[in-house]
């Protein structure tokens, strides 16, 4: 299997349970309303034979989760046909990748956030090179993360703060002068434990 994009959808193939910003807190945490669905897109690129992923920096204006690294995407919106179209609707409004020029690759178990969002990760793989445009009021920045980076275990870490009145555990996976924490670094270990030899 030389073709990189064959891994990664043979790994999306197998099933595994959902997670969430819950399971390192047993007995801490519950969620406390109903959860609203949500997609974000996990996009790879191939840039000199090497895989990428693309990330955002969340403007610190927005209600949800400001300031923090997420991948684009976002609440599934009446006019989504699902979960995967709002991820795929989300990523041309924030970033400029135009939906059309993305190959949907499988998805990853949905996540539960402490915001109450279950979020489907949608892992697509884009078919040509684009402009990457930030959309000013949502993304303060987008930037690139080598996979390889993601799918090393070594780089994981489970670290906590207060939260709520007490200490909340999560994963991150930092990159350089980016705090990768939290739903996000969760998701990104399921797509390396996926993509594990």
């Amino acid at each position: 299997m030389n073709d990189p994009f064959d891994r990664v959808r043979a790994a999306l193939a197998t099933t595994s349970a959902p997670t969430s910003d819950f399971e390192l807190n047993s007995g801490v945490f519950v969620p406390d309303q109903p959860t609203r669905a949500a997609g974000v897109l996990i996009p790879l690129e191939m840039i000199a034979g090497q895989l990428w992923v693309i990330l955002t920096k969340r403007s610190s204006a927005l209600k949800h989760h400001p300031g923090q690294i997420a991948f684009p995407g976002g609440k599934v919106d009446p006019g989504d046909a699902d979960s995967t179209a709002a991820a795929l609707r989300e990523a041309e409004e924030e970033i400029g990748l135009p939906r059309g020029n993305v190959e949907v690759l499988g998805h990853l178990p949905e996540h539960d956030t402490v915001t109450n969002f279950r979020v489907q990760p949608v892992v697509g793989r884009v078919l040509t090179p684009f402009e990457v445009r930030p959309e000013p009021g949502e993304v303060e920045e987008a930037f690139r993360v080598p996979l390889a980076h993601l799918c090393d275990p070594a780089n994981y870490l489970v670290e906590g703060r207060r939260w709520r009145g007490t200490r909340r555990s999560y994963y991150v996976v930092p990159y350089g002068p980016y705090y990768i924490w939290g739903a996000t670094a969760r998701m990104c270990r399921v797509l390396a434990d996926r993509l594990a030899p």
